[in-house]
């Protein structure tokens, strides 16, 4: 009898610690599947014609430059967010459109709809929408977002909803109706990895967006706060921006907490920038 008790102990020990380890590997698992990702897809292509505009004076004067529109979807456990929406798709099989200024030409090859469904996901499937702002170059596909919540800082809703200055960009998101309006910094998800920060300025409520990912380390998306890499090291304010003061603030602000966080900086309008990144169906981590 006494054998037969130790060979039961020694059994029900082997089990639970058998048991004990499917647990772990189950937590491990869980906790790679539940990883943050993100994913980098096409908004179309912004050929800038008089570069000058993107100064104060006469610092680019003569020049031209193409930019990128990149568009972000971030997959957290808790949702997806949709970071920024690109040009418009009226834009897609179209030859490239010129604005009546001459200052812009533009062109978008692939909407949001054949992008989302390379990773297996439709517009219906996000709790979240956010616009770095409401120009027209990030807000091109923001009204397929019905179902999710916008984010938007308060300064930018009450900008862009005064319809009868703001038409065209009151138009591209009037039929989001969920609406969060923010008055500063805002943790989207509550775990510090992923926070939208206010850096207004370039408009009345200019957003960046920081990501912290496990491989590929901490990221800052810029939004417009810079276009191309000229602009960052110059700490070059275009003519256009809403506020000079409070866009040179901003830049303070966030070289700062980029430099704290050791961020690798987005320009989201860089060639540069959209080449070095993966393209989905690939996460950027």
């Amino acid at each position: 009898m006494k054998k037969l008790l130790i060979t039961l102990l020694a059994l029900a020990f082997f089990v639970g610690c058998k048991q004990d380890k499917k647990e772990t590997e189950l937590t491990t698992e869980n906790t790679k599947t539940e990883s943050l990702k993100v994913f980098m897809f096409d908004g179309g292509t912004v050929q800038v014609n008089t570069l000058e505009i993107f100064s104060q004076g006469d610092l680019y004067k003569g020049k031209s430059k193409t930019f990128a529109d990149m568009i972000f979807v971030v997959q957290h456990p808790k949702g997806n967010l949709l970071w920024d929406a690109g040009l418009g798709e009226g834009l897609i099989g179209q030859k490239p459109f010129t604005t009546p200024n001459g200052a812009f030409t533009v062109s978008r090859k692939q909407g949001i709809d054949e992008q989302l469904k390379q990773i297996g996901l439709t517009t219906k499937d996000f709790k979240y929408i956010a616009l770095s702002h409401t120009h027209f170059d990030h807000s091109g596909s923001a009204n397929k977002f019905v179902d999710a919540t916008w984010l938007v800082q308060q300064k930018e809703y009450d900008f862009v909803t005064i319809e009868e200055e703001n038409t065209d960009n009151h138009n591209a998101i009037k039929a989001l109706k969920n609406i969060k309006k923010l008055n500063g910094d805002f943790d989207v998800f509550g775990d510090g990895k992923v926070i939208i920060k206010s850096m207004p300025g370039h408009t009345a409520g200019h957003q960046v967006l920081f990501l912290d990912l496990e491989q590929e380390g901490p990221l800052l998306l810029s939004g417009d706060l810079y276009h191309f890499e000229e602009n960052r090291s110059g700490g070059v304010v275009p003519s256009f921006n809403f506020s000079v003061k409070e866009t040179i603030t901003s830049m303070s602000t966030f070289e700062t907490f980029a430099e704290e966080k050791g961020a690798r900086v987005i320009i989201q309008h860089s060639l540069k920038d959209y080449n070095s990144l993966n393209h989905a169906p690939e996460p950027i981590q």
